[in-house]
């Protein structure tokens, strides 16, 4: 599991919930930019991860499982696997 992997998850997930990414943070009780690309690399192009906090909120808010967040982490790692 990737930097890569985590942030398109969270992308898919907020997707299958009929949300943007900032209607997902909006729903969950965080910024409406948590989730914006822009904030997923500090200006030293250092990755940030989602805290499991954060991860908390949105399965919660969305009333899912940790398995409904991570079927997606399955799936992008079974697409990188065909490229």
């Amino acid at each position: 599991m990737n930097h890569y992997q985590i942030w398109h998850a969270i992308d898919l997930f907020a997707h299958e919930h009929g949300l943007s990414c900032s209607g997902l943070a909006k729903c969950s009780g965080l910024d409406p930019t948590t989730f914006n690309k822009s904030k997923r690399f500090s200006k030293y192009e250092q990755p940030r991860w989602p805290s499991t906090e954060t991860i908390s909120k949105i399965l919660t808010a969305t009333d899912s499982s940790p398995q409904d967040f991570f079927k997606f982490i399955t799936a992008t790692c079974d697409n990188e696997k065909d490229k």
